[in-house]
């Protein structure tokens, strides 16, 4: 006897393929965890083993969403700062993050996955770097959420050296030293870190931003990285502030000072990157180096249009990143995919800077490209990962729109009837199979209550 089958039929399908192949009505056979066949029409009726068969009219099936990156403890403080840049936002809130403890991280990250899952993110990514001394096991608060709600996971670990007596921005009590740092993030690489084409859970070595750790950090954690074969991940070159801050500290701007430190390469990745030269550009596609676009997060702080069509067209992989939910409290990427292709068309390319086959790719097969698992996910091919989500696309929000990659791109947010992760149901009917959703709104709540009240009382 082989694998379990399930089978997604007569439904639009658009598989993120190096061709972009699209069936106006196709099927897509899942055998175990994997896809096993994609193609036009109705599937095999002497397909044998099969579980359960999906009739998708009215849908759309895609690939499951890939989200580059986030800071998921950053749901319980929504809602604050809302009228500050960059700076502002992080001096206003840092106080409050440097309370978190197990319990609150464990929420947050609870309703963070939660409402990007629910929404058709398949593979999720959280760069936590604040780790408050005594504050318990975060990474394993976090990678426990994840595997909790079934999505596949990069936990970026995260550090902070430089406070604000070194003249960084996060006060002294919220950072590590350096030897801690790259002791804890060495520990997490060894305990979690799965390095097969399948993983459910991998690590990426994540020093937080230029402004908040030292030089050294960098140089040290970028050679942990590649000793242990990981990824690395940071902020780079999100505001006007910060390349000012780089010029004025380090002589150079941020990606001439990534580049001193070993941070460009085809294993790093970068969040924002907003402010970036036609020569800063021109490294990262000659390195490789990926690039996380958070278009609602940008636009929330101010932070500018970053030139996406000009690191396209040079080669640079490009993915889409919720970002922390303190400067995107919807949490949710499917709406990145809208947002990515409109606030680009306010940039210097115009109507010609994103199409809406181009935004799905970045939120799917752009992801997978960034974090490295393109082998694996990030398009509807057979052998690849059953990572999956089946929109509805007849209800009133669509149904008048002949295109369905165009409905769901530019339409309304598009319920999502069926959510797989390595051939697992997730989402059904638009409600997480995994976790009760009431039960994590309520956590979360609860929890940011009792952290407000910390801070309201230091």
């Amino acid at each position: 006897m082989g694998a379990s089958r399930i089978v997604i039929e007569n439904c639009a399908v658009a598989t993120v393929d190096a061709e972009d192949t699209e069936y106006a009505s196709g099927h897509v056979v899942v055998a175990g965890n994997r896809v096993e066949s994609v193609g036009p029409g109705p599937a095999p009726d002497s397909l044998t083993d099969v579980v359960r068969r999906v009739d998708g009219t009215g849908h759309l099936l895609t690939p499951g969403l890939v989200n580059t990156h986030h800071h998921f403890y950053q749901w319980i403080t929504r809602g604050l700062a809302t009228d500050h840049n960059l700076f502002d936002w992080l001096v206003a809130l840092y106080p409050t993050w440097a309370r978190i403890d197990e319990p609150m991280v464990r929420a947050a990250a609870g309703g963070s996955l939660a409402m990007m899952v629910r929404g058709g993110v398949t593979t999720a990514t959280d760069h936590h770097y604040v780790y408050p001394r005594g504050a318990g096991d975060l990474s394993g608060a976090v990678i426990g959420a994840a595997a909790e709600t079934g999505v596949r996971f990069t936990l970026a670990r995260g550090s902070m050296d430089r406070g604000a007596s070194d003249g960084g921005l996060p006060p002294d009590f919220a950072v590590e030293t350096l030897d801690e740092a790259i002791a804890a993030t060495a520990e997490t690489v060894d305990r979690y870190h799965d390095a097969s084409p399948g993983a459910m859970t991998q690590i990426a070595v994540a020093p937080c931003s230029p402004f908040s750790i030292s030089t050294e950090l960098l140089k040290q954690g970028a050679e942990l990285a590649r000793a242990k074969g990981v990824r690395l991940h940071t902020h780079g070159s999100e505001t006007v502030e910060e390349e000012q801050f780089c010029k004025e500290l380090f002589g150079m701007g941020p990606t001439d000072y990534f580049e001193s430190t070993g941070w460009l390469g085809s294993d790093v990745w970068m969040a924002h990157c907003v402010h970036m030269s036609d020569a800063d550009i021109a490294a990262f596609a000659r390195s490789g180096t990926g690039v996380a676009h958070c278009p609602s997060s940008n636009a929330r702080l101010g932070a500018g249009i970053a030139r996406v069509p000009d690191m396209l067209a040079a080669g640079v992989p490009v993915g889409l990143g919720v970002d922390g939910t303190a400067s995107n409290e919807s949490g949710e990427l499917h709406t990145e995919l809208r947002n990515a292709l409109l606030v680009n068309r306010l940039g210097a390319h115009r109507e010609a800077a994103l199409s809406a086959r181009q935004a799905l790719r970045l939120g799917t097969y752009g992801g997978a490209q960034v974090l490295g698992r393109a082998r694996d996910i990030g398009s509807i091919e057979a052998g690849k990962l059953a990572d999956l989500v089946l929109w509805r696309m007849d209800t009133l929000a669509h149904s008048s729109i002949a295109d369905p990659v165009a409905a769901l791109v530019l339409g309304a947010p598009a319920p999502v009837t069926l959510s797989l992760v390595d051939g697992r149901v997730v989402v059904e009917d638009g409600r997480l199979t995994r976790v009760d959703e009431d039960s994590v709104a309520r956590a979360a709540r609860a929890q940011a209550q009792r952290l407000a009240r910390l801070a309201a009382d230091a």
